[in-house]
This record gives C-alpha cells, sequence and structure tokens, in this order.
C-alpha cells in the first residue's frame, strides 16, 4: 500500500449486544417531558461485517414493533403516546440478516405532568413574611400516610430556588433547582421518586426557598425596575400511590404553612448569611397565587448538582495575617468546613478569589460581589457548615472565626450541571493538556443551569455569542444535547416580536437591545452545530422557525446584502493594541455582520434542506449566494485582500465559505499567514476570529503556523496563561499581567470559556477527530502532524459509542490508531496522502513519519527567516538580548514590511532603526549567512 501497513479487526462472527437504551436525552428518563420520548441505543460487536438491517422494540414485556431500518439514534417512538404519570419499559433488538440479538437490558421511562390539568397544586407563598429583607422562609405541610405505601412522586417547582426535605431527609441530588430559565415563558419543574422517604403515619414536607435568579441583587442592574417578580413561592404535589391502587394527593395550598429560616440572607451575587442557633422564628400563614401552569416544562437535560470534591493543597497566613486556603484549582461551587466543638454566637465568615494580589485575596475583579458566606453557630459537638442557595467562582477562600484552620477541615464543593463527560484529548506536550483541561474546568463552571459568559462577578449571564463560538466544543467535552436544547428553548421564547435575538438567554436585558451580528446568530448556529454532534433532526425541526426569523431580521437592516452600520460587538477584545476598548478591533464590524448573515442564511438554507422543504431552503439558498456576491463586490479585492486586513476577517472569509474564487481563497490564506507571522505568532483576534483562525489557517495550507500560533508562549497567547498558573480559560489574555499583578479593568474574569473555543482544532485537527455526518454517523480522520509533537489523541463517546483517533511519531514512522462503533464508519486521511473508508472496529495504519523528512531548500526571503523557528528564535533572542526590542513579537513587527525581501538584507533593513548597534546588526549578519546558506537550515 505505498508503503503503508493496515491493521483492522478481525472478521468472525462474533457476538451481538443491544446497550445503552436512552430516551430523548436524558441518562435520568424520571419525569420525561414528551408523550412519545425517542429511543437511542449502541451495538456491541466484534464481527466486522456486522451492519444493523432492522430493529424491534418491545414495550412492557409484550406487545412488540419491527421495523426495517438501519437507525438506532433518535429513532421515533412507536407506539401510542404515553399519558402522564405513565411507567413503560422498553427493550430492543437488532438484527443483521435472519438472525437477531438478544433483548437488551430494559430501560424505563416514567412520564412527567404534561398538561397543567394534572396538576391539582397552586402557586403559594407567604403572607407576609418572606420578602427580599427578611430570611428565607420555609413553606412546610404534615401528611398521613397509610400503610402499603406502593410509591411516592413529588413534583415541585418555584419562584426562586429551593430544596425540599421529606421527613428530615433531603429529597433530590440536585442544588438551586429549578434552575434558570426564561422564566415568563417556561418554568422548570422536578420529578422525585420519593418512596423510601415515607413512613407509615406521620410526615413533614418542608420546601425552603431562596432567591436565586428570580429575584435580588442578581436583578438589581439588569432588570431593577421589573425582576421577575416580588415574592418567592412554591409549587409541590406529592403523590402517594399505595398497593390497592389507591392515590393520596398532597398539593401546595392554604393548608401549608411558612416560617422563616436561620438563612438570614442569601444572594448569587453577594452570598449567604446562615444562623444556626436555635431562636424563635416567625411564623405565617401562605396565600394561594392565581397563576396559570401553562409555562411549566419537564427539564430536556440533566439538573445541576455537587459533581465533585477538592481539598485544600495549602492553608497558611497571608500578609496581614488573614487565614487563606488554596484549592489548587479555579472552580465554581462553595466551601464545606467541618467544625468542631463550635460555641453558641460563634461567627465563621468565608470570603472566595479566583486569584491572590500582594499575598490578599484579590477581590476587585468580582466589581460589586461580596461573595461571602457567613455562619453564626450554635453549641453542638460537631457541625458541617455550606451553602445551600448560593454558589461562587473561586480558587482561593479566606476563612475567619476558626482559628486555627486545619486542611483537613475544609474542602470546595464543585457544583455545577452534572453533564456526562464524552471527550477527552490528550498529547505529548503536557502544557497543551493542561490547556485543555482548563478548558474543560472553565466549561464545568460555566454551565450552570444555563451556559453563563463567567460564574463569580456580579454579571454571570447567557451571553449568545460565548455559547455560539464555544457550541462545538462544548458538544464534543459534553453530552450536551439536552442541556442546550433547553438553552435554544430559551431563546426561542426571548426572541422579540421582529426576530431580534437578545445577546443575553434568558434575557433580563432591556427589550430594545439590537440586533447583534455573532451574538444573535446562536438561534442559527448553536442548533446546527447540535445537530451535527447528536444527530438531533427533531431539535432543528422545533427551533427553525427562530432560525428563520433571526435571518429574516437581518434581511430587514441588510437592503443592498449588506449589513452595515449600527451597534456591534465585533471582534470582542481583540488583543492588539490599537483596539484601546473591548469593543474596538481592527476587523471591520460591517464585514464580520454582512459575513454572519451569509454563515446564518446558508445554515437556514441547509435545515430546510434536512427538514425537507426544498423551497425554503432554495430561498436561503438564494439569499446566501446573493449576500456573499454583495460582500466579495463590496470588501475583497480581486487579489484576495478584505477590508479592515485583519486576521478574524480573513479567518470569517475561509471558514465561512465567502470567497468564491479559488485565486481569491489562495491569496486570502496567504495574506491570513502573513499577518500572523507578523504578529509574531501571537493571538491578534478577539471572540471572534480567535476560535476560527487556526482552523483558517489549516484550510489555507499553513498547518506549520497554525502550530505556531498555538504553541507560542508569549503574551497574548494560550500557553501564555498556562505558563502563568492558570487553571481555567482567561476572558483576557492578561488577566494576570506578568509581574504577577492583576489587570485593573473591570472586565477581568479568570474563568471565561470563549477563548477555550480552541480546544475544537484540537479535537479535529491535531488528533484528527470529526464528524463527517450529524451524530458522527460518519468520521472523518484527518491528523495534522508537526514536528513538535510526537504523539496526539482524541477519544468521544458519540451517540453510536466510543469513538477515537490517535496518532504516534517514532523512529521516522507514525502509527495512526481509529477506533469506531458499529453503526458508524470512516474517512481515514493518512499522511502519506492515502485516503481508506473503514468500517467499525480497530484499525491501525502505519506510515512513513512527514515529520521525519529533512527540510530541502535554501532560506531565500525574511518570510523564511520567520518560518525557521530554530534561526528566528536565535534572531530574536539577539535583538531581545541586546536591548533592541521587547521581544520577538516587536522583532515581528519590525520584519512585515520586508517579508517578501531577500533575508540576507535584513541586516540593512533593520539598520534603518537608529537603535541597532553596528556589533548586533553584525551578529545578524553573521546567523543568517550561517543559515542561509546550508540546505535544510529551515
Amino acid at each position: 500500500m505505498n508503503g503503508s501497513e493496515t491493521t483492522a479487526a478481525e472478521s468472525g462472527s462474533g457476538s451481538v449486544r443491544v446497550e445503552n437504551v436512552r430516551f430523548e436525552h436524558l441518562d435520568r428518563s424520571l419525569g420525561c417531558g414528551v408523550s412519545m420520548p425517542r429511543l437511542s441505543w449502541q451495538i456491541s460487536t466484534d464481527d466486522p461485517e456486522w451492519q444493523q438491517k432492522a430493529y424491534e422494540v418491545r414495550l412492557d414485556g409484550g406487545r412488540t414493533v419491527h421495523r426495517p431500518s438501519e437507525d438506532q439514534v433518535l429513532v421515533d417512538w412507536p407506539f401510542e403516546p404515553l399519558e402522564s404519570r405513565t411507567r413503560a419499559r422498553v427493550e430492543v433488538r437488532v438484527s443483521a440478516g435472519a438472525s437477531w440479538s438478544a433483548w437488551s437490558q430494559p430501560a424505563t421511562v416514567e412520564i412527567g405532568l404534561l398538561s397543567s390539568e394534572d396538576w391539582s397544586a397552586r402557586f403559594i407563598r407567604p403572607s407576609t413574611i418572606g420578602t427580599v429583607d427578611r430570611p428565607a422562609p420555609i413553606l412546610s405541610r404534615r401528611l398521613v400516610a397509610g400503610p402499603g405505601v406502593a410509591a411516592g412522586r413529588l413534583y415541585v417547582t418555584a419562584h426562586g430556588v429551593y430544596r425540599a426535605r421529606l421527613n428530615g431527609h433531603e429529597v433530590g441530588d440536585d442544588v438551586l433547582a429549578p434552575g434558570w430559565s426564561s422564566y415568563g415563558h417556561r418554568l422548570c419543574y422536578q420529578t422525585y421518586d420519593v418512596t423510601r422517604l415515607l413512613r407509615d403515619g406521620d410526615n413533614v414536607l418542608e420546601v425552603l426557598l431562596g432567591n436565586g435568579w428570580y429575584r435580588g441583587r442578581f436583578l438589581d442592574q439588569t432588570m431593577p425596575s421589573r425582576g421577575y417578580g416580588d415574592g418567592l413561592a412554591l409549587l409541590a404535589q406529592l403523590e402517594v400511590t399505595y398497593a390497592s391502587g389507591a392515590v393520596d394527593v398532597i398539593a401546595t395550598d392554604r393548608r401549608w404553612s411558612a416560617r422563616e429560616s436561620g438563612v438570614l440572607e442569601n444572594d448569587l451575587y453577594d452570598g449567604q448569611y446562615t444562623d444556626l442557633r436555635r431562636l424563635d422564628r416567625a411564623e405565617d400563614t401562605v396565600d394561594e397565587l392565581e397563576e396559570t401552569l401553562d409555562r411549566l416544562v419537564a427539564p430536556d437535560g440533566p439538573p445541576v448538582r455537587p459533581t465533585g470534591v477538592r481539598p485544600a493543597v495549602d492553608v497558611w497566613t497571608s500578609p496581614s495575617g488573614r487565614t487563606l486556603v488554596d484549592f489548587g484549582q479555579n472552580l465554581v461551587g462553595w466551601v464545606r468546613l467541618r467544625v468542631n466543638g463550635p460555641v453558641a454566637g460563634q461567627r465563621v465568615v468565608v470570603r472566595h478569589a479566583e486569584v491572590l494580589e500582594d499575598g490578599e485575596l484579590c477581590t476587585r475583579t468580582l466589581r460589586s460581589a461580596r461573595a461571602t458566606d457567613t455562619y453564626v453557630l450554635d453549641d453542638a459537638d460537631d457541625v458541617v457548615l455550606e451553602p445551600a442557595l448560593t454558589f461562587h467562582g473561586f480558587r482561593y477562600a479566606e476563612i475567619s472565626g476558626l482559628e486555627p484552620l486545619r486542611a483537613a477541615d475544609v474542602e470546595a464543593v464543585v457544583v455545577g450541571t452534572d453533564l456526562r463527560r464524552t471527550g477527552w484529548f490528550s498529547c505529548s506536550d503536557p502544557d497543551l493538556e493542561r490547556l485543555h483541561e482548563n478548558v474543560v474546568w472553565s466549561a464545568r463552571g460555566n454551565f450552570l443551569s444555563i451556559p453563563s459568559d463567567c460564574p463569580q462577578r456580579d454579571e454571570r449571564l447567557g451571553w449568545t455569542g460565548d455559547l455560539q463560538v464555544f457550541a462545538p466544543t462544548a458538544t464534543f467535552l459534553f453530552d450536551s444535547g439536552g442541556f442546550l436544547t433547553s438553552w435554544l428553548a430559551d431563546l426561542a421564547a426571548d426572541q422579540h416580536a421582529d426576530g431580534t435575538v437578545p445577546v443575553v438567554v434568558p434575557n433580563v436585558l432591556p427589550d430594545d437591545s439590537p440586533a447583534v451580528a455573532a451574538w444573535s446568530d446562536a438561534a442559527t448556529i448553536v442548533p446546527w452545530v447540535l445537530y451535527q454532534a447528536y444527530g438531533d433532526k427533531g431539535l432543528l425541526a422545533r427551533q427553525f422557525e427562530s432560525m428563520k426569523r433571526w435571518v429574516d431580521k437581518v434581511v430587514t437592516l441588510a437592503p443592498d446584502g449588506l449589513w452595515v452600520g449600527g451597534f456591534q460587538f465585533g471582534d470582542w477584545l481583540d488583543p492588539t493594541p490599537s483596539a484601546r476598548k473591548a469593543g474596538e478591533a481592527r476587523a471591520d464590524p460591517d464585514v464580520i455582520a454582512t459575513a454572519y448573515l451569509v454563515h446564518s442564511a446558508q445554515i437556514v438554507a441547509q435545515t430546510a434542506r434536512v427538514l425537507g422543504d426544498l423551497a425554503v431552503a432554495d430561498e436561503y439558498q438564494e439569499l446566501a449566494t446573493r449576500t456573499r456576491e454583495a460582500f466579495v463586490r463590496e470588501y475583497v479585492t480581486p487579489a484576495g485582500r478584505i477590508v479592515s486586513d485583519a486576521p478574524t476577517a480573513y479567518a470569517l472569509a475561509l471558514e465561512f465559505g465567502l470567497l468564491p474564487a479559488e485565486e481569491q481563497r489562495r491569496r486570502a490564506g496567504a495574506r491570513l499567514a502573513d499577518l500572523v507571522r507578523a504578529g509574531g505568532f501571537r493571538v491578534a483576534t478577539g471572540f471572534l476570529g480567535t476560535p476560527l483562525v487556526t482552523a483558517a489557517l489549516t484550510s489555507a495550507g499553513q498547518v506549520d503556523l497554525a502550530y505556531r500560533l498555538l504553541l507560542e508562549r508569549g503574551c497574548p497567547s494560550w500557553l501564555h496563561t498556562v505558563e502563568m498558573g492558570a487553571t481555567t480559560i482567561w476572558e483576557r489574555w492578561d488577566s494576570m499581567r506578568s509581574d504577577g499583578s492583576v489587570n485593573v479593568s473591570e472586565m477581568t474574569s479568570f474563568n471565561h470559556y470563549a477563548y477555550g473555543a480552541v480546544a475544537d482544532w484540537l479535537h479535529r485537527s491535531v488528533a484528527g477527530l470529526a464528524p463527517a455526518a450529524p451524530g458522527y454517523r460518519e468520521v472523518t480522520v484527518r491528523p495534522e502532524l508537526h514536528q513538535r509533537l510526537t504523539s496526539a489523541s482524541a477519544r468521544l463517546l458519540t451517540p453510536y459509542g466510543e469513538t477515537s483517533a490517535g496518532w504516534e511519531r517514532r523512529d521516522g514512522r507514525v502509527r495512526i490508531d481509529v477506533v469506531i462503533p458499529p453503526g458508524s464508519r470512516a474517512t481515514v486521511h493518512l499522511p502519506d496522502g492515502q485516503t481508506l473508508s473503514v468500517d467499525h472496529g480497530r484499525h491501525t495504519f502505519t506510515t512513513a513519519d512527514p515529520c521525519a523528512r529533512t527540510l530541502t531548500g535554501q532560506l531565500r526571503s525574511v518570510r523564511d527567516l520567520l518560518d525557521s523557528s530554530l534561526l528566528w528564535g536565535r534572531v530574536t533572542s539577539t535583538l531581545v538580548d541586546a536591548g533592541v526590542a521587547s521581544d520577538a513579537a516587536e522583532v515581528a513587527a519590525w520584519c512585515a514590511p520586508y517579508l517578501d525581501a531577500p533575508v540576507d538584507g535584513l541586516p540593512g533593513y533593520l539598520s534603518r532603526r537608529n537603535d541597532v548597534a553596528p556589533d548586533v546588526r553584525q551578529a545578524l549578519r553573521e546567523l543568517v549567512e550561517e543559515h542561509a546558506s546550508q540546505p535544510g537550515s529551515r
């Protein structure tokens, strides 16, 4: 095979098993919110020739439906719709012909309450207590359960957040329920199995209510005049089913009572103040609210839960005498303390921050958020302290009132939406692996009920632009299908009547927020990304009207095909010196806006085609074509130069397919490469360009420069933050300065996932694993090797099962390993140019290592000099050591006008700078002459 060796799984009949049967995007299917839940399953077999040709689904061990189909992901429910509260058991088997697999293990789904008519409960709230300036209320009800309880179900939600207890035991393992959604349109309720918590005779159900996202300081800065409402409220329905079939329903009504808790204050920004002393608390009656229940929905994905614990790695005293704790990782959650022998009136205070400055807790970056939990203790043998109604973003904590504090008595509880991890990346560079781990931690911290921008300061909003650029990475790292499906439902609900999409979802900004390119385009891009990741055609159908309405809105702003003027965020946080404010950037905002219009129109056309609406597909395809032509006429020269001559403009044009002529694409790619060289291989793009620039360089055949950009360590760069000790992705490349001081900007977050979108390129290009058909039914394996890495791999739990791709360079050969699950297939592009198609199984390919070839040809131009990492490093070191330049980026800027000039003239070009001494010029001349005369010196 032209020097390649291939090893695949051996043939054999093998056993076939159906595994991991699941409903919709749910790992736990109690309280499913649809009457006809779609089914997915995975297949295990060691027979490489086996292909599913049919499947059967058996309901409750009896009725069986046969389908001649190869589909196994999100297939339609084959039976009659299920009613509310129905519990159904499903088994699946598959065949490749005459023989059938065994039936799968039973998978059970229980339907929630599908209609407002299923609720006898009414929203209740305390009559007089529970106002925003008073302690958090507890609403309770006593009930008597008879003997023979067969099942207990608690359906519950709230205005605010809640923690329920039945007979003193926590109900469920989730926190901060019901989470945040567009409360005016959609309010999630939860379903709990409380059978084991019920006891014969007297029972007590208590529910603590907190402000959460519903009211309080969280909304003061965004919607102070309206908020979601003034009062906290509870909706709960406990259904107790007996062996006889009889059912008792205990629903919220006027028979409930209320009392004040020891939680004196609670706020997402400021923290929680708890008094544990057994004091007399005010009691109250409750009022029923006249409120429709039509907006109640079951969750599409998992809830917020504690997902891990981080022990303290160090406890010490700061220069000012304060006790500080380091948990070794920037995270989201809260601090848990164990106190032995607390004394009544003892006061414990926990303050949180992401970083230290001058040896003390740095809270300046939190802006007005106090991020402080306070406890007043009571006499006891021991007590565990942790909040229930707030969360913080932090790595460090300052703790007072427990001196001396032992490391064994303090830990950090990690909290977030409990998304199942699905994607991993590894390589031979530990710093790149740390970068990838930082991306994972930023996603874990910011995916808390919604995808927020940051988890620590007085913001924490669902900025649509951040999620839009990060969605491909998110869907690889975690099973985000249900989580983002819910968020998209909020987006559609909050979309304005004219089609404008808010820049934050749920929308808590003023109603007159404008249409903004890239941010509002989340309406089209995120559903398409989810379709590619999970093959969810139903999601496209649900979001299709929202997608069209957004594009139609932009068309009204671009009557001649160009979206010009008006407010834009643009390439937000462009790090170049010319962009001194967050919204300033080198890339022309009109170029960006029109580029996104083309991209979104194209996605709507593709979506319509998937849904079978060919007339609409043609309509939006024509729109995309007209807009692309207008873009090229207005912004692109015949030679491929794009208005504003900024890396982001070229990256968008290349990745969005905006340049129809091959020569324009080639020249644009070459210009992007030169801009990267001129920037000294530092990141010179903002929120919109950074996720695309390495992919655009790869598309342009400039893989080496993409790696140079990725592996650069000067600021701004990804690995600079790693070298600075980052454990999450930062909002700004210089959130912390090289001298350890913290950026003085009011927008300085140390946990902001947007720039972590580069992980998508690590998965697709460095490891070489990418989807080629929706849901990874087809996979492309195309690794881009580089001399500075000896190995890389990615592993992904796709809807069909585990898929992986990896490579290792050794002794002049490269080995590529590929794993494909049954139901999927792959096209493998080998480094030697071969393209192979493979079915499921484990496959190994060995070929010559292209990185081991000796480079030939002399260094002729200054461009060649920059491309020679060895010589470039020596040249820049010479100039920096001589005090002529501050760093390599400054030298690259000097060289930028001379990229096409002969390399041996470099000392002369630099001699035009008066601060380059003769001996330095001579040293440069000797370096250039030494390397330029040596074949293979690049």
